[in-house]
């Protein structure tokens, strides 16, 4: 099964995982997966309108997914990460 990796920032909606092992064949149902189980998780890396949120980027087994392919496909074992751009002044 793929597995997400949780950021530090958004690890209290995933009460504290920082990795969930998930079952889904693309980067959209793994991330739907995770919401599935920690309510709030899936709102905070994808907007109403189904798209990545603009401070958020998706990596699949360290490569870096493209935002309008957030659909890509993902196999057995493999990582999603989710990374937050945190910002500061």
């Amino acid at each position: 099964m793929p597995q997400v990796k949780i950021p530090p920032p958004y690890q209290g909606s995933t009460l504290g995982q920082a990795r969930v092992e998930v079952e889904g064949t693309t980067v959209r149902e793994c991330i739907q997966a995770v919401g599935d189980r920690y309510p709030g998780f899936f709102d905070l890396v994808i907007d109403p309108n189904g798209d990545v949120h603009r401070f958020v980027q998706l990596f699949i087994n360290g490569d870096e997914v493209d935002r309008a392919a957030v659909d890509t496909s993902v196999a057995e074992g493999d990582e999603v990460e989710v990374l937050a751009a945190v910002a500061g002044g």
